[in-house]
């Protein structure tokens, strides 16, 4: 059964339902304030997964591929971003993102995974889990007429989750641990009300790497609320002694802000 983030969504959809009735309602205003001094937004959408390989532990370790068990998806997430601004060049950002997908399917062949062994064709539950939690601080280096630039760098926080179940058979891998990440976001004034913005969040080392960027278009449905849509992209993983994972993942978002 797929994790999809009921409630999450359904407060998604009511908040985006509310943000329609209020800008049929607001008067049309020319939106030239760029500056805000804190923001809060709840993302959300469905993704699919175009690679999950697994090979725990990863020297001797079968490698093998999570879709095969879960599917592509679609599956559904939400994460939510708070912003504060401590003056018109530096400022900070927090992120919740959980993520989450439970299956049930089949292993393409024989698997050996966190000390068990899973027979092939056999119904197989499985569990990914990469939920990550962060915290920024930004730097505005670039304030044009048109485009506004931060540089920052952010903790990272990832609690990761690989599972198996075969009957009585089980094994799991789980980690949580901390990465640093570059920071880099921009934003596009279009027009009075639209907004192009970019967001990049990566590093990579030999060990591994982590990805996250995501392209939007923000309409400003008054002079506090905006809503954007968008694409989203993680991509990473960990190559080292106990662990072989990589995972790429795809989201198509919709997102409401509140601005003050």
């Amino acid at each position: 059964m797929s994790v999809l983030f009921t409630p999450g969504s359904e407060l998604i959809r009511s908040l985006l339902a509310f943000l329609i009735i209020l800008s049929a309602v607001s008067p049309i205003q020319a939106f030239a304030q760029e500056r805000e001094r804190f923001a809060l937004e709840i993302e959300g959408g469905p993704f699919w997964q175009s690679r999950n390989d697994v090979r725990i532990p990863n020297e001797t370790g079968t490698k093998f591929s999570l879709i095969d068990v879960i599917g592509k998806g679609p599956y559904g997430a939400f994460r939510m971003e708070a912003a504060f601004d401590l003056n018109e060049k530096h400022g900070f950002r927090a992120v919740f993102a959980p993520l989450r997908i439970g299956e049930t399917g089949t292993l393409e062949g024989p698997v050996s995974f966190a000390g068990e062994s899973f027979d092939a064709g056999v119904a197989t539950d499985a569990i990914y889990k990469f939920s990550s939690y962060r915290f920024t601080y930004r730097y505005r280096f670039y304030n044009g007429s048109t485009w506004r630039w931060k540089i920052g760098f952010t903790g990272f926080i990832r609690d990761a989750r690989i599972a198996l179940r075969q009957g009585t058979t089980f094994a799991e891998d789980t980690d949580v641990g901390f990465v640093p990440l570059a920071h880099l976001s921009g934003r596009a004034r279009l027009s009075d009300r639209w907004r192009f913005l970019f967001d990049f969040e990566g590093m990579g080392a030999s060990q591994g790497r982590a990805f996250d960027i995501a392209t939007k278009f923000a309409y400003a449905m008054s002079e506090r609320w905006d809503l954007a849509f968008g694409y989203r992209t993680i991509e990473g993983g960990a190559d080292v002694a106990q662990v072989y994972n990589f995972a790429w993942l795809h989201f198509a978002v919709a997102s409401v802000r509140l601005r003050y």
